[in-house]
């Protein structure tokens, strides 16, 4: 697996063994800070459950505009901001200055992919843990909450046979 990058984590239930995995592949996940949320519309109902766990956690949200409509409607407070083509202050920005410390985006054709290029630079070169599916952003939710409710422990592999 190595040689594609690939990790694996093992634990108890899957929000622990996921964090291990993040953070055998050099990813930090916070646990608090601000998330910034901009999803396909597809994605938008899917995504509320985890940021509801996400401000239950304390995090706060940032949410493109589509995406900040659709998760005020479910009941959950959501800051609107700029996508870099609508202009400053953007998201982009935003991660510059320190103030996001989680990205989930989700995006469908090729000018939206382009459109998230910048964001996908800024989370790669500032570390910020950056996903781009509903079953990672669900993933990294559970992780988040596992790593807060206590440490991870190491075990050898035959304790969990």
């Amino acid at each position: 697996m190595k040689s594609t990058g690939e990790v694996m984590g093992l634990d108890s239930d899957f929000g622990r063994a996921f964090a291990k995995s993040q953070l055998g592949s050099g990813t930090s996940l916070p646990l608090k800070g601000c998330a910034f949320v901009s999803v396909r519309d597809r994605d938008k109902e899917a995504l509320v459950d985890a940021c509801r766990r996400l401000v239950e956690m304390g995090f706060a949200l940032v949410a493109t505009r589509g995406t900040a409509d659709a998760l005020s409607a479910a009941g959950l407070p959501a800051t609107r901001v700029n996508k870099v083509r609508e202009g400053r202050p953007h998201i982009v920005d935003h991660m510059l200055n320190g103030e996001v410390q989680l990205v989930f985006n989700t995006t469908e054709g090729a000018q939206a992919i382009a459109d998230s290029f910048s964001l996908r630079r800024t989370a790669l070169t500032h570390a910020i843990p950056y996903y781009t599916t509903v079953a990672g952003a669900r993933a990294a939710v559970q992780a988040i909450a596992a790593l807060r409710a206590g440490s991870l422990e190491v075990a050898p592999l035959q304790s969990y046979f």
